[in-house]
């Protein structure tokens, strides 16, 4: 070997050597605090019980009008469901740091909107006369979480209705519409 090749080994080494050690190095610029860490925990551990606690109202409401529930139990058992809701939804919105005033307008608004959708749903289902259908809306008023989590609760129904394409053909796994392949098998969608 002759002295020219043994430059060149050498700085190839070297330039390994920085390229390797690049990332070593930017890493410590980027420094992330523990206390940064433990609040994107929280809200995220916060994200995953308001879900959590979404599909388990959605089930709830499923079981009852399927028969599963007894009549007695299912107020109860929904009413622990939305209260849960309900502090979860204030915990969250420590951390997004919405405005008392945004917040506000913005749960006024959704409670306007449930009420309305409420009233349609019940003019359209009763047939009875007006005093027994004001009545039975008077009968439906619930608190201002209350209708916040039935909002989230329809928008979610209706995210996932959206998206839904039908099953795998090779698996019977669920696919949605975005789906090119199957997640469980793979097999191309069409």
């Amino acid at each position: 070997m002759d002295i020219g090749s043994l430059f060149i080994i050498l700085a190839l080494l070297v330039l390994v050597g920085i390229f390797i050690s690049r990332p070593l190095l930017e890493r410590k610029d980027a420094k992330i605090t523990s206390e940064e860490i433990k609040v994107e925990h929280d809200h995220s551990a916060l994200l995953a019980e308001r879900d959590r606690i979404l599909d388990a109202l959605e089930e709830l409401d499923f079981d009852y009008a399927i028969g599963k529930i007894p009549e007695e139990d299912y107020p109860a058992q929904r009413n622990l469901l939305i209260q849960r809701g309900a502090y979860i939804l204030q915990e969250l919105d420590k951390y997004e740091g919405e405005s008392e005033q945004e917040q506000a307008e913005t749960r006024l608004e959704s409670a306007i909107t449930a009420r309305r959708m409420a009233v349609r749903q019940g003019s359209q289902t009763h047939t009875t006369n007006a005093v027994h259908s004001s009545a039975d809306t008077a009968g439906t008023v619930q608190s201002g979480a209350d209708d916040e989590i039935e909002a989230l609760i329809a928008a979610r129904r209706r995210k996932r209705s959206d998206k839904s394409a039908g099953f795998c053909p090779q698996c019977g796994n669920a696919v949605t519409q975005s789906d090119r392949f199957c997640s469980k098998c793979g097999t191309t969608l069409a």
